[in-house]
C-alpha cells in the first residue's frame, strides 16, 4: 500500500512539471497571436474564480446570505473599490444578512 503512495506523488508531480515545462518548450518565440495572448491572460482569474466561488457560497450558515455578501463585493469591486473595502462590505453584508434572517 504504501509502495503505492509513493507513486502516486509521483505520477502527480510529473504530471505538474509536464503542465508547467511544456508551454516554455514548445513556444520558442514571443507568443504574438492577440487570442491566444487575451486567452492566457485571463486564465488565472477564471481558475481564482471556479476556485473560490463554491467555497463563498458554503461559507456562511446560509447561502441566501452568502449570496448577498457576492453581490455586495461583485458591486464594491465594480465600483473600483480597494480589496479591504471590498471585504469589509461583504462582511457586513452577511453579518447583516443573518441577523434580518434570525429576525425572520
Amino acid at each position: 500500500m504504501i509502495h503505492n503512495i509513493y507513486l502516486y506523488i509521483l505520477t502527480m508531480a510529473g504530471v505538474t512539471y509536464l503542465i508547467r515545462m511544456l508551454p516554455l518548450v514548445l513556444s520558442k518565440k514571443e507568443i504574438t497571436n492577440t487570442y491566444i495572448k487575451s486567452f492566457l491572460y485571463y486564465v488565472p482569474y477564471a481558475c481564482l474564480a471556479a476556485m473560490t466561488f463554491p467555497a463563498i457560497l458554503s461559507s456562511t450558515a446560509n447561502t441566501y446570505s452568502a449570496l448577498v455578501g457576492f453581490a455586495v463585493a461583485v458591486i464594491a469591486a465594480y465600483k473600483e473599490k480597494k480589496l479591504l473595502t471590498v471585504a469589509l462590505l461583504a462582511c457586513a453584508a452577511v453579518f447583516i444578512a443573518e441577523q434580518l434572517m434570525l429576525l425572520l
